[in-house]
């Protein structure tokens, strides 16, 4: 008799575990891969900066302030897509944008942001991807906020969202401003 159920109750089984995966990566995050450098200091470099390739900027430079290191190219069509919510956080004034131009052609990221403005403070030129390796970027659209101390708090990988912004981000921010 038990032997008429067992394919039905192993069948059953198996639909709980694969429904049970859907809906764990439903609640999950599929943009949030674990960064090795989360709650270290943003890696040693030394980049030049896109609109003055002649003075270099190194990470000692951007402490002081918190800031959110965006990384993206002219090639990059997701980075077209969360552009505007990097301008609205620009002119906000509530964070520093520092530009991360990776992989890219100075003529043609200096194009790009003719065509859709410049929000970024600075911007550091990575063209051949080399100091990218030591930030684990993948590719662009990504963002790293980095604290005052030069502290890596959240890396995101894919476009930037208002609610990204306002849900991880400015938390995050006023955690670090709380007394």
């Amino acid at each position: 008799m038990w032997k008429r159920w067992l394919p039905l109750a192993l069948f059953g089984a198996l639909a709980a575990l694969l429904f049970a995966g859907i809906e764990l990566n439903r609640v999950r995050d599929p943009n949030a891969i674990p960064s090795p450098l989360i709650g270290k200091p943003l890696p040693a470099f030394s980049l030049p900066m896109l609109h003055d390739p002649s003075r270099t900027v190194t990470q000692d430079d951007l402490r002081g302030a918190p800031f959110l290191l965006n990384v993206w190219g002219s090639w990059c069509p997701e980075c077209r897509v969360e552009h505007p919510v990097v301008d609205a956080l620009a002119r906000s004034g509530r964070l520093r944008v520092v530009g991360y131009n990776y992989k890219d052609a100075p003529d043609d990221a200096q194009r790009w942001l003719q065509q859709f403005g410049d929000p970024y403070a600075l911007i550091l030129a990575d063209e051949d991807g080399r100091s990218a390796i030591d930030f684990g970027i993948y590719g662009a659209p990504e963002t790293f906020l980095v604290d005052a101390q030069g502290i890596v708090r959240f890396k995101h990988i894919g476009a930037l969202t208002p609610q990204i912004v306002e849900q991880r981000i400015f938390p995050l921010l006023e955690a670090k401003a709380a007394p």
